[in-house]
């Protein structure tokens, strides 16, 4: 059954990734208070005016995503990815979270999308 609130999709995981995607959420609230959290495509998502950032949880790592991933700042060559604007951190375990360089992302994308809107529109 899909997760109908964060909550719940954090609930539904175990072991590293739960500890991880919950590390991961904190991050992402507290560098963006005002941001709206929803569970969109089947993962969370963070939204102000228009997505910037996702969370999802894979079997081996857990991505912390961007929308307008390409045109983040990332002097430690963090981000993956080959498509056209969307980036990815990988999390392999709770060891790999990096607050500062990750809350640096968030707040960075928060501003692209105030400066630029919704990434999803054109």
């Amino acid at each position: 059954m899909a997760a109908k609130s964060v909550d719940e999709y954090v609930a539904g995981l175990s072991g590293w990734q739960a500890e991880v995607v919950a590390r991961l959420r904190a991050i992402v609230r507290e560098a963006a208070p005002e941001a709206e959290e929803a569970v969109k495509w089947a993962q969370p998502v963070y939204s102000s005016g228009g997505p910037f950032c996702f969370i999802r949880a894979h079997a081996k790592h857990v991505n912390l995503g961007f929308w307008r991933g390409v045109d983040l700042d990332d002097p430690e060559r963090l981000l993956e990815g080959d498509g056209e604007k969307m980036r990815h951190v990988k999390v392999t375990g709770p060891e790999a979270v990096r607050a500062e360089a990750f809350t640096a992302f968030v707040r960075q994308a928060l501003r692209l999308n105030a400066e630029k809107g919704d990434p999803t529109k054109g």
